[in-house]
């Protein structure tokens, strides 16, 4: 088995100041809602948070942003958060901007132990600025460096009492890419079922990945609401 928080400020207690975070989700999709108000609520700060944007204002990352936890922001869109936005542009927080696909697969390679690859995407752009390029085949290439974390908070719709996690439709995203690249991944939960009840055919992130499970409701908010 693994640990099962009973609460999400014991899920995050080993997260201190200047730790780096993955936090799964894609807007407000798969983020791990209540371990982000845990870390809001425990005050931690000068965090380096690897997601693909930065939550929106009053909800998930934006909440660290408002309270000025986030020192650096490794992700791929700006989005609609003003605070962010405010931030960015006052020199308040630095921002490692990375095309949406090589994040993938800086976080997928950082999982599979792989240090760096070569992409296309970026070349000729502000993104290759100091970065090593080489010409395959006669078309220029990029070195991007894979990316790890202190911990991976990751959210699952299911998962048994070893860790095994299964992700409900888009709520996969960056989940169980991140899952793999954190030195140690907190997965909040909707359901935590006996080992042996989860299909091994249906599994996305094996137990291997993950070291501790929190059990939680989340509110599921929706980003932008479009009604006729």
């Amino acid at each position: 088995m693994k640990p099962i928080y009973s609460t999400a400020m014991e899920a995050i207690s080993r997260i201190e100041d200047g730790s780096t975070l993955m936090v799964g989700g894609f807007g407000l999709v798969g983020i791990p809602e209540q371990l982000i108000l845990a870390l809001v609520e425990k005050g931690v700060k000068d965090l380096t948070v690897i997601s693909n944007n930065c939550g929106v204002d009053e909800w998930g990352l934006g909440l660290l942003l408002k309270e000025k936890q986030i020192k650096k922001m490794i992700g791929s869109y700006v989005g609609e958060n003003k605070e962010f936005e405010r931030q960015v542009l006052s020199g308040e927080i630095e921002v490692e901007l990375t095309p949406q696909g090589t994040l993938a697969e800086k976080i997928r390679a950082g999982g599979a132990g792989i240090p760096a690859f070569y992409t296309p995407a970026g070349v000729g752009t502000t993104v290759a600025d100091g970065k090593e390029t080489r010409v395959f085949n006669g078309k220029e290439y990029v070195l991007e460096e894979a990316l790890v974390a202190d911990f991976a908070l990751i959210r699952a719709a299911r998962a048994d009492k070893i860790g095994n996690l299964i992700y409900n439709k888009t709520a996969q995203n960056f989940n169980p890419m991140m899952a793999a690249a954190g030195k140690v991944t907190i997965a909040e939960v909707e359901e935590i079922v006996e080992t042996g009840q989860l299909d091994p055919a249906t599994i996305h992130t094996p137990s291997i990945y993950v070291q501790g499970l929190l059990q939680a409701k989340q509110e599921k908010r929706i980003e932008r609401l479009t009604l006729s």
